[in-house]
């Protein structure tokens, strides 16, 4: 990996979670004294896998090309902690995040939600959990290559991705077994967003597939629900990438220009009012 974005300052807490104390990583790009926009991450990989190190340049990036705090969370993983214990952890964080904004140097009205693969289906979830259970008020929510739906039935870029490309069907149902409790719980909306009835009043995103990734179309199948229920919409698919280009950021063209218009939407979200 390149190495990543240099940092005014990285700090860790713990604070109090659904489960026990839960760990943060605190990324804050500039010294400027100035109140930042607040972004909330959530790492991949599966719901069993990763942490806040293997991230951390992502992280990084993040903050530099949008100007932002980000709010690394280390919410709890499977198999030990199934559904809905990550979710609980990362809609506890972002609630935590917002109340104590101003002292992070942040604006606790303007906060975005972010995630890759698995991260990306906690940034879905959070998302309509802080709809539909009292806030917090969100921007926006990044979502990059993520996990919207059960791999059962799948769609048409499960088949045609299966294996060859890194992430392959098998290592999908190898996931999500050690995830839910039991496979009834993929209709639970906060395990499968595609599945949610409705999508409206939900903060405008940004969706990012790969064109060589089992997940490209239930990524862009969610995208375009949700504009079919209003809301505001990007949804960009990067050709020639499989799952999980953007650690290769510094070394892959395709993954430079991904992060930066990323970026660039994500510094446009947080201006709009």
């Amino acid at each position: 990996m390149a190495p990543p974005a240099a940092m005014a300052k990285i700090e860790e807490r713990d604070i109090a979670g659904p489960g026990g104390p839960l760990r943060l990583r605190i990324y804050t790009p500039s010294a400027s004294g100035a109140p930042l926009p607040l972004m909330v991450f959530f790492h991949g990989s599966g719901f069993v896998l990763c942490s806040l190190n293997t991230h951390d340049g992502m992280c990084r990036n993040l903050a530099s090309g949008i100007g932002c705090v980000v709010v690394s969370v280390d919410y709890r993983l499977a198999p030990e902690h199934k559904f809905p214990q990550g979710p609980d952890d990362c809609l506890a964080a972002t609630r935590w995040a917002a109340a104590h904004a101003a002292e992070l140097g942040a604006d606790a009205t303007r906060i975005m939600l972010a995630g890759d693969s698995a991260g990306g289906n906690m940034a879905a979830v959070t998302a309509l959990r802080a709809r539909d259970e009292g806030g917090p008020a969100l921007r926006g929510q990044m979502l990059l290559y993520p996990v919207t739906d059960y791999h059962t039935p799948g769609t048409s870029s499960y088949a045609e991705n299966a294996e060859g490309y890194g992430l392959t069907r098998a290592t999908m149902e190898w996931f999500w077994a050690h995830y839910l409790n039991h496979p009834g719980e993929a209709d639970d909306p906060y395990a499968s967003p595609l599945r949610v009835k409705d999508l409206g009043g939900l903060p405008p995103a940004y969706v990012m597939s790969a064109e060589y990734d089992p997940l490209r179309d239930e990524a862009e199948l969610y995208g375009r629900r949700l504009q079919a229920s209003g809301v505001p919409v990007e949804i960009t698919r990067r050709a020639g990438m499989n799952h999980g280009f953007l650690f290769w950021v510094g070394l892959v063209d395709g993954a430079d220009s991904a992060m930066a218009d990323a970026c660039a939407w994500a510094r446009r979200a947080f201006q709009d009012r």
